[in-house]
């Protein structure tokens, strides 16, 4: 008897595992990631000749119910039409009955990972600016994130910011096109139109999230009650991430995955400070009433402005005044020193 060892062993469960993608467009290259629902793979779309990513389904056993939410996470994607999310290219179900959906190819870096190397805080804050772009976008559709984290967000090599992984996302409100009869007056797509992206049903008390980044109301599975400032606690979260993460030292053990906020911002400026303690606060009536609100604080901050969230001293004023216009200031003491040493000159 030949006995095979665990590697060709390893090769042939990750080789039945592989799905079977005859009868699409699509053709295999690669495994590139997991996630709770599926796996996620490098494939080539034969047609347009371009490498998409292909989220496909896991458990065959709870098909009914996954298929339904991955075909709902695909179609919260498709309205989510903005350079921040990646975009749907298709979505069906393989000759195995799992359920698919194709997406663009993100090729980047995670947030988590990425931070390490960024050692300017103003940077750092630059890419948290483009995080809340789609968050708000998403906001203005109706659509609730419920699992911001660094995880989930790539930066692409051109600095591009996509913020992934919306199979938890709340429907806070249908999106309902508008169509017109035939008298010419705008009326609504029916709520049962086949076409509609359905409520995701969660039982009260289920949590959905990750723990560090969830809201408190979140975490306590007030699913019903969730608005947007769950995600602007999430991002206030991010914000913190941001703000204490820093380059590993020497003989520093860190899991590679490891990217929860620590309970402090360090030495992070105080006011970008406040404004993640704002963000992150515990009754959710003194957050910020939106994610614009929030990304607008940041923008005071690196303009040199004060901020909503950090009540100034007369000194702490005349500091970051002195700050912004340092360079004026520099030259006018400069042309002043010039003239009294002048004037001491001609005196003499």
């Amino acid at each position: 008897m030949n006995w095979l060892s665990d590697e060709a062993i390893a090769r042939l469960q990750t080789a039945s595992a592989l799905p079977d993608l005859a009868g699409t467009r699509y053709r295999l290259i690669e495994r590139v990631g997991g996630g709770g629902m599926g796996t996620v793979y490098l494939a080539e779309d034969s047609v347009l000749g371009r490498r998409v990513a292909l989220k496909i389904l896991d458990l065959p056993e709870l098909r009914a119910d996954l298929s339904a939410r991955l075909l709902r996470e695909a179609r919260i994607l498709g309205r989510l039409e903005h350079p921040g999310i990646v975009p749907v290219h298709d979505a069906g179900t393989l000759a195995d009955g799992r359920a698919f959906y194709a997406m663009k190819f993100v090729e980047g870096e995670r947030l988590d990972m990425l931070a390490r190397r960024i050692d300017a805080i103003p940077d750092r804050l630059r890419i948290f600016q483009r995080i809340c772009e789609p968050v708000a976008f998403a906001h203005a559709r109706g659509i609730l994130h419920r699992d911001l984290k660094p995880e989930n967000i790539m930066v692409g090599p051109f600095g591009e910011v996509l913020v992934m992984d919306w199979g938890v996302a709340k429907i806070l409100r249908e999106d309902r096109t508008q169509r017109e009869d035939h008298t010419g007056i705008p009326t609504e797509r029916s709520q049962n139109a086949p076409t509609e992206t359905k409520p995701l049903k969660t039982a009260h008390g289920t949590v959905l999230g990750t723990a560090g980044y969830m809201a408190p109301e979140q975490a306590r599975g007030e699913i019903d009650g969730l608005d947007e400032r769950a995600d602007i606690y999430s991002l206030g979260a991010i914000l913190q991430f941001l703000l204490s993460s820093k380059r590993p030292t020497a003989g520093e053990e860190r899991l590679n995955s490891e990217s929860a906020p620590l309970s402090s911002a360090g030495s992070a400026p105080k006011a970008v400070a406040a404004i993640s303690q704002k963000a992150m606060a515990e009754d959710r009536d003194n957050r910020y009433a939106s994610v614009s609100d929030l990304a607008n604080d940041i923008a005071r901050y690196l303009d040199g402005s004060p901020v909503s969230a950090y009540p100034e001293s007369i000194f702490q004023k005349v500091s970051r005044w002195a700050t912004r216009y340092r360079v004026a200031i520099g030259l006018v003491l400069a042309y002043l020193i010039v003239r009294a040493l002048l004037l001491f000159w001609l005196r003499r």
